[in-house]
Protein backbone atom coordinates (compact mmCIF):
# COMPACT_ATOMS: atom_id res chain seq x y z
CA UNK A 1 0.00 0.00 0.00
CA UNK A 2 1.52 3.20 -0.70
CA UNK A 3 1.53 6.10 1.44
CA UNK A 4 -0.72 8.02 -0.58
CA UNK A 5 -3.36 5.35 -0.87
CA UNK A 6 -6.73 5.86 0.50
CA UNK A 7 -7.76 2.49 1.34
CA UNK A 8 -11.57 1.05 1.26
CA UNK A 9 -12.35 -1.78 3.70
CA UNK A 10 -15.84 -2.82 2.79
CA UNK A 11 -18.28 -4.69 4.54
CA UNK A 12 -16.67 -8.39 3.54
CA UNK A 13 -13.25 -7.25 4.47
CA UNK A 14 -14.81 -5.93 7.89
CA UNK A 15 -16.50 -9.72 8.68
CA UNK A 16 -13.49 -11.64 7.56
CA UNK A 17 -10.45 -9.75 9.59
CA UNK A 18 -12.47 -7.60 12.30
CA UNK A 19 -12.43 -11.20 14.61
CA UNK A 20 -14.83 -10.79 17.79
CA UNK A 21 -12.05 -11.50 21.02
CA UNK A 22 -9.98 -8.42 19.42
CA UNK A 23 -12.64 -5.97 19.24
CA UNK A 24 -13.64 -6.62 22.34
CA UNK A 25 -10.38 -6.13 23.68
CA UNK A 26 -10.03 -2.70 21.60
CA UNK A 27 -13.62 -1.61 22.91
CA UNK A 28 -12.80 -2.17 26.46
CA UNK A 29 -9.94 -0.16 25.77
CA UNK A 30 -11.49 2.59 24.32
CA UNK A 31 -14.19 3.03 26.94
CA UNK A 32 -11.34 3.24 29.60
CA UNK A 33 -9.99 5.66 27.83
CA UNK A 34 -13.13 7.68 26.95
CA UNK A 35 -13.88 8.05 31.13
CA UNK A 36 -10.18 8.62 31.42
CA UNK A 37 -10.54 11.24 29.07
CA UNK A 38 -7.76 10.34 26.48
CA UNK A 39 -10.70 10.17 23.84
CA UNK A 40 -12.49 12.81 22.95
CA UNK A 41 -16.25 13.01 21.19
CA UNK A 42 -19.28 15.33 20.24
CA UNK A 43 -23.07 13.95 20.74
CA UNK A 44 -24.25 12.59 17.69
CA UNK A 45 -26.22 14.87 15.71
CA UNK A 46 -28.52 13.50 13.49
CA UNK A 47 -30.90 15.18 10.38
CA UNK A 48 -34.54 13.61 10.46
CA UNK A 49 -35.00 12.86 6.34
CA UNK A 50 -38.35 12.08 7.02
CA UNK A 51 -40.81 9.66 8.46
CA UNK A 52 -38.45 6.59 9.63
CA UNK A 53 -35.56 8.45 8.00
CA UNK A 54 -32.10 10.03 9.88
CA UNK A 55 -28.90 10.72 8.43
CA UNK A 56 -26.28 11.06 11.83
CA UNK A 57 -22.82 12.06 12.21
CA UNK A 58 -20.45 11.20 14.89
CA UNK A 59 -17.42 12.54 14.90
CA UNK A 60 -14.04 11.80 17.43
CA UNK A 61 -10.91 11.53 18.07
CA UNK A 62 -8.55 8.82 19.97
CA UNK A 63 -6.26 10.44 21.40
CA UNK A 64 -4.23 14.15 20.80
CA UNK A 65 -1.46 12.24 18.85
CA UNK A 66 -3.73 9.36 17.72
CA UNK A 67 -6.14 8.65 14.63
CA UNK A 68 -9.09 10.68 14.42
CA UNK A 69 -12.68 10.88 12.19
CA UNK A 70 -15.89 10.32 11.93
CA UNK A 71 -19.18 8.04 11.75
CA UNK A 72 -21.89 8.69 9.13
CA UNK A 73 -24.53 7.07 8.68
CA UNK A 74 -28.34 6.61 7.55
CA UNK A 75 -30.73 5.12 9.61
CA UNK A 76 -33.49 4.01 6.91
CA UNK A 77 -36.78 1.25 7.04
CA UNK A 78 -35.47 -2.05 5.09
CA UNK A 79 -37.66 -2.71 1.79
CA UNK A 80 -39.94 -5.68 2.43
CA UNK A 81 -39.35 -5.61 6.33
CA UNK A 82 -41.98 -3.78 7.89
CA UNK A 83 -40.77 -2.36 11.60
CA UNK A 84 -37.02 -2.78 11.04
CA UNK A 85 -34.31 -0.54 9.74
CA UNK A 86 -30.62 -0.68 8.58
CA UNK A 87 -27.58 1.23 9.24
CA UNK A 88 -25.41 2.00 6.21
CA UNK A 89 -22.69 4.23 6.21
CA UNK A 90 -19.08 4.59 5.99
CA UNK A 91 -16.44 5.86 8.89
CA UNK A 92 -13.53 8.23 7.90
CA UNK A 93 -10.26 8.12 9.52
CA UNK A 94 -7.54 9.87 9.20
CA UNK A 95 -3.67 10.10 10.18
CA UNK A 96 -2.54 12.01 13.38
CA UNK A 97 0.95 13.29 11.56
CA UNK A 98 -0.44 15.45 8.46
CA UNK A 99 -3.89 14.65 9.30
CA UNK A 100 -4.49 12.79 5.91
CA UNK A 101 -7.32 10.47 5.58
CA UNK A 102 -6.18 7.20 4.90
CA UNK A 103 -8.72 4.92 5.06
CA UNK A 104 -12.70 4.62 4.60
CA UNK A 105 -14.65 1.22 6.64
CA UNK A 106 -17.99 0.14 6.09
CA UNK A 107 -19.98 1.70 9.03
CA UNK A 108 -23.17 -1.25 9.38
CA UNK A 109 -20.46 -4.43 9.89
CA UNK A 110 -18.36 -2.69 12.23
CA UNK A 111 -21.40 -1.22 14.23
CA UNK A 112 -22.51 -4.58 13.87
CA UNK A 113 -19.49 -6.49 15.63
CA UNK A 114 -18.31 -3.77 18.03
CA UNK A 115 -21.89 -3.78 19.38
CA UNK A 116 -21.51 -7.19 20.24
CA UNK A 117 -18.37 -6.35 21.59
CA UNK A 118 -19.71 -4.03 23.74
CA UNK A 119 -22.23 -5.89 25.48
CA UNK A 120 -19.98 -8.78 26.03
CA UNK A 121 -17.04 -6.66 27.26
CA UNK A 122 -19.75 -5.55 29.72
CA UNK A 123 -21.30 -8.66 30.60
CA UNK A 124 -18.01 -10.13 31.16
CA UNK A 125 -17.28 -7.44 34.25
CA UNK A 126 -21.16 -6.77 34.98
CA UNK A 127 -22.80 -10.43 35.07
CA UNK A 128 -22.40 -13.08 37.75
CA UNK A 129 -19.24 -15.58 37.18
CA UNK A 130 -21.37 -18.91 37.11
CA UNK A 131 -23.95 -17.01 34.69
CA UNK A 132 -25.05 -19.94 32.26
CA UNK A 133 -28.43 -19.07 31.07
CA UNK A 134 -28.75 -16.46 28.03
CA UNK A 135 -31.80 -15.06 26.90
CA UNK A 136 -31.42 -13.18 23.16
CA UNK A 137 -34.61 -11.01 22.58
CA UNK A 138 -35.01 -10.30 19.06
CA UNK A 139 -33.55 -11.81 15.98
CA UNK A 140 -32.00 -9.41 13.36
CA UNK A 141 -28.25 -8.69 12.54
CA UNK A 142 -27.69 -7.72 16.25
CA UNK A 143 -29.13 -11.08 17.44
CA UNK A 144 -26.46 -12.87 15.59
CA UNK A 145 -23.55 -10.84 16.24
CA UNK A 146 -24.44 -11.01 20.25
CA UNK A 147 -24.88 -15.27 19.52
CA UNK A 148 -20.84 -14.97 18.77
CA UNK A 149 -19.35 -12.68 21.02
CA UNK A 150 -21.37 -13.70 24.26
CA UNK A 151 -20.15 -17.42 24.29
CA UNK A 152 -16.95 -15.98 24.38
CA UNK A 153 -17.04 -14.15 27.98
CA UNK A 154 -19.40 -16.88 29.81
CA UNK A 155 -20.06 -20.78 29.30
CA UNK A 156 -23.56 -20.46 28.38
CA UNK A 157 -25.62 -24.11 28.95
CA UNK A 158 -28.58 -22.79 27.89
CA UNK A 159 -29.67 -20.01 25.24
CA UNK A 160 -33.02 -18.75 24.61
CA UNK A 161 -33.81 -16.58 21.49
CA UNK A 162 -36.83 -14.70 21.82
CA UNK A 163 -38.73 -12.48 19.02
CA UNK A 164 -42.09 -11.56 17.58
CA UNK A 165 -41.85 -13.29 14.31
CA UNK A 166 -41.98 -16.89 15.21
CA UNK A 167 -40.78 -18.05 11.58
CA UNK A 168 -36.98 -15.46 11.99
CA UNK A 169 -36.53 -16.97 15.65
CA UNK A 170 -37.03 -20.72 14.25
CA UNK A 171 -34.61 -19.41 11.43
CA UNK A 172 -31.99 -18.18 13.95
CA UNK A 173 -31.84 -20.86 16.43
CA UNK A 174 -31.20 -23.06 13.03
CA UNK A 175 -28.34 -21.19 11.81
CA UNK A 176 -26.61 -21.69 15.29
CA UNK A 177 -28.16 -25.30 16.48
CA UNK A 178 -24.56 -26.66 15.41
CA UNK A 179 -22.11 -24.55 17.30
CA UNK A 180 -24.80 -23.13 20.35
CA UNK A 181 -27.20 -24.91 22.60
CA UNK A 182 -30.07 -22.57 21.38
CA UNK A 183 -33.80 -23.45 21.77
CA UNK A 184 -36.91 -20.77 20.98
CA UNK A 185 -38.46 -19.40 24.23
CA UNK A 186 -41.10 -20.36 25.66
CA UNK A 187 -43.06 -18.16 27.78
CA UNK A 188 -41.14 -14.89 27.74
CA UNK A 189 -41.84 -13.98 31.61
CA UNK A 190 -40.71 -17.65 32.68
CA UNK A 191 -38.00 -17.19 30.02
CA UNK A 192 -36.77 -14.32 31.89
CA UNK A 193 -37.22 -15.56 35.36
CA UNK A 194 -34.54 -18.30 34.71
CA UNK A 195 -31.79 -16.16 32.72
CA UNK A 196 -28.67 -15.00 34.01
CA UNK A 197 -28.18 -12.62 31.21
CA UNK A 198 -30.72 -11.46 29.43
CA UNK A 199 -30.00 -9.01 26.10
CA UNK A 200 -32.70 -7.05 24.38
CA UNK A 201 -31.49 -6.17 20.83
CA UNK A 202 -34.93 -4.83 18.88
CA UNK A 203 -36.22 -2.18 17.39
CA UNK A 204 -39.62 -2.30 19.85
CA UNK A 205 -41.24 1.01 20.77
CA UNK A 206 -42.98 -0.14 23.81
CA UNK A 207 -41.62 -2.16 26.87
CA UNK A 208 -41.32 -6.19 26.35
CA UNK A 209 -38.93 -6.92 29.22
CA UNK A 210 -40.52 -6.21 32.90
CA UNK A 211 -38.22 -5.44 35.78
CA UNK A 212 -40.81 -7.86 37.61
CA UNK A 213 -40.10 -10.78 35.93
CA UNK A 214 -36.14 -10.69 36.67
CA UNK A 215 -34.68 -12.89 39.42
CA UNK A 216 -32.10 -11.55 41.91
CA UNK A 217 -28.19 -11.68 40.72
CA UNK A 218 -29.77 -11.04 36.35
CA UNK A 219 -27.67 -8.92 34.45
CA UNK A 220 -29.54 -7.34 31.66
CA UNK A 221 -27.95 -5.62 28.27
CA UNK A 222 -30.34 -2.74 26.80
CA UNK A 223 -28.99 -2.22 23.41
CA UNK A 224 -31.92 -1.99 20.97
CA UNK A 225 -32.71 1.83 21.57
CA UNK A 226 -30.31 4.49 20.67
CA UNK A 227 -32.23 8.02 21.06
CA UNK A 228 -35.03 9.38 22.35
CA UNK A 229 -38.69 7.06 22.02
CA UNK A 230 -38.50 3.22 21.85
CA UNK A 231 -38.28 2.06 25.07
CA UNK A 232 -37.32 -1.37 25.08
CA UNK A 233 -37.36 -1.82 29.21
CA UNK A 234 -39.73 -0.97 31.84
CA UNK A 235 -39.34 1.76 34.08
CA UNK A 236 -39.83 -1.04 37.08
CA UNK A 237 -36.22 -2.45 35.49
CA UNK A 238 -34.42 1.10 35.11
CA UNK A 239 -35.20 1.30 39.23
CA UNK A 240 -34.74 -1.98 40.89
CA UNK A 241 -31.49 -2.36 38.50
CA UNK A 242 -27.54 -1.03 39.53
CA UNK A 243 -27.85 1.34 36.25
CA UNK A 244 -24.25 1.39 33.99
CA UNK A 245 -24.13 3.46 31.04
CA UNK A 246 -21.52 2.80 28.22
CA UNK A 247 -21.27 7.08 28.65
CA UNK A 248 -22.87 9.61 31.33
CA UNK A 249 -23.29 12.26 29.20
CA UNK A 250 -24.89 10.36 26.31
CA UNK A 251 -27.04 8.57 28.53
CA UNK A 252 -28.69 11.85 30.15
CA UNK A 253 -28.88 12.79 26.46
CA UNK A 254 -30.52 9.89 24.42
CA UNK A 255 -30.85 6.63 26.95
CA UNK A 256 -34.88 6.37 26.31
CA UNK A 257 -35.81 3.99 29.37
CA UNK A 258 -33.74 6.07 31.95
CA UNK A 259 -35.24 9.44 30.80
CA UNK A 260 -38.91 7.89 30.98
CA UNK A 261 -38.26 6.34 34.32
CA UNK A 262 -36.88 9.99 35.64
CA UNK A 263 -39.76 11.75 33.85
CA UNK A 264 -42.05 9.49 36.14
CA UNK A 265 -39.82 10.71 39.65
CA UNK A 266 -38.75 7.03 39.98
CA UNK A 267 -35.29 7.91 39.60
CA UNK A 268 -33.00 10.98 39.32
CA UNK A 269 -29.79 11.69 37.57
CA UNK A 270 -27.43 9.85 40.64
CA UNK A 271 -29.05 6.53 39.40
CA UNK A 272 -26.24 6.04 36.62
CA UNK A 273 -24.30 5.04 39.25
CA UNK A 274 -20.99 4.74 36.73
CA UNK A 275 -19.68 4.63 33.45
CA UNK A 276 -18.71 1.29 31.93
CA UNK A 277 -14.99 2.52 31.79
CA UNK A 278 -14.70 3.49 35.42
CA UNK A 279 -15.71 -0.02 36.24
CA UNK A 280 -13.12 -1.16 34.14
CA UNK A 281 -10.42 1.13 35.69
CA UNK A 282 -11.29 0.17 39.38
CA UNK A 283 -12.67 3.43 40.18
CA UNK A 284 -16.18 2.58 40.97
CA UNK A 285 -17.76 -0.18 41.85
CA UNK A 286 -19.18 -2.85 39.37
CA UNK A 287 -21.60 -6.07 40.61
CA UNK A 288 -21.44 -5.25 44.32
CA UNK A 289 -23.03 -9.16 45.39
CA UNK A 290 -24.71 -12.33 43.44
CA UNK A 291 -27.92 -10.82 44.09
CA UNK A 292 -27.56 -7.71 42.82
CA UNK A 293 -29.67 -6.93 39.39
CA UNK A 294 -27.18 -5.16 36.88
CA UNK A 295 -27.64 -3.49 33.55
CA UNK A 296 -25.83 -2.02 30.91
CA UNK A 297 -27.10 0.97 28.92
CA UNK A 298 -25.87 0.38 25.16
CA UNK A 299 -26.13 3.84 23.27
CA UNK A 300 -22.54 3.25 21.35
CA UNK A 301 -20.24 5.80 20.66
CA UNK A 302 -17.95 7.05 17.94
CA UNK A 303 -14.99 6.16 19.69
CA UNK A 304 -15.90 2.49 19.44
CA UNK A 305 -16.21 3.01 15.64
CA UNK A 306 -13.16 4.73 15.43
CA UNK A 307 -11.28 2.17 17.73
CA UNK A 308 -12.46 -0.27 15.51
CA UNK A 309 -11.45 1.29 12.05
CA UNK A 310 -8.03 1.82 13.63
CA UNK A 311 -7.46 -1.30 14.77
CA UNK A 312 -8.91 -2.44 10.84
CA UNK A 313 -6.24 -0.37 9.42
CA UNK A 314 -3.62 -0.90 11.43
CA UNK A 315 -3.46 -4.53 11.10
CA UNK A 316 -3.86 -4.39 7.52
CA UNK A 317 -0.63 -2.78 7.31
CA UNK A 318 3.04 -4.52 5.97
Amino acid sequence: MRKSELAIFDGDYVRAHLDYRACIAVVREAMMALSDGRTRQLLRTMFHMGEGRTFAQMPGALGDDDMFGAKMISVFPSPGEPGTRRHRGVIAMFEPDEGRPVCIVDAEEVTHIRTAAATAMATDVLARRDARCLLIMGTGGQARTHLRALPLVRDFERIAIWGRNPDKVRALVEEFSGALPVRPAGELPAEVASADVVCTLTGAREPILAGRWLRPGCHVNIVGSSGPGPVEVDSELVARARYVADSRASALDAAAEFLVARDEGLVTDDHIVAEIGEILLERKPGRRSDDEITAYKSLGHAVQDLAAAAHLYRSSRP
